[in-house]
């Protein structure tokens, strides 16, 4: 597994590419990232799956882990372009309760800018 970041108008998109499998390199690897990210004060992501060839349940708790971590800091952290086996796999286990997802990245980004405007007015 591999992360790249890109700021999209002032929203972080991080992309997974390969497979989103547990093991304590990759454990560690997302752990480290998202806390690197908000250590910058970026707390507000799009989790872009397009280049995600599989899921197994340690990946997926990585996904609930950065969730968790970002919105305890007051942000929000959405996925985007979710692969059939892991939109499969997050219907089964009642996790589109939780996280919110998008086709594309731009309407992920254009979700949390919108969040983000929300926020300033009533802060």
């Amino acid at each position: 597994m591999k992360l790249s970041q890109k700021e999209v108008r002032g929203v972080t998109v991080v992309k997974v590419h390969g497979k989103l499998v547990g093991g304590p390199e990759n454990a560690d690897l997302f752990h480290d990232f998202f806390k690197q990210l908000l250590a910058k004060g970026k707390k507000y992501a799009v989790v872009d799956l397009g280049r995600t060839a599989w899921a197994n349940s340690q990946g997926i708790g990585f996904l609930i882990g950065a969730y968790t971590s970002v919105t305890n800091a007051g942000g929000d952290l959405v996925l985007a372009r979710v692969i059939d086996k892991i939109q499969d796999i997050l219907t089964v286990t009642r996790l589109l309760l939780i996280f919110k997802t998008f086709e594309a990245v731009d309407d992920g980004v254009d979700y949390l800018l919108e969040k983000m405007k929300g926020e300033q007015a009533t802060g």
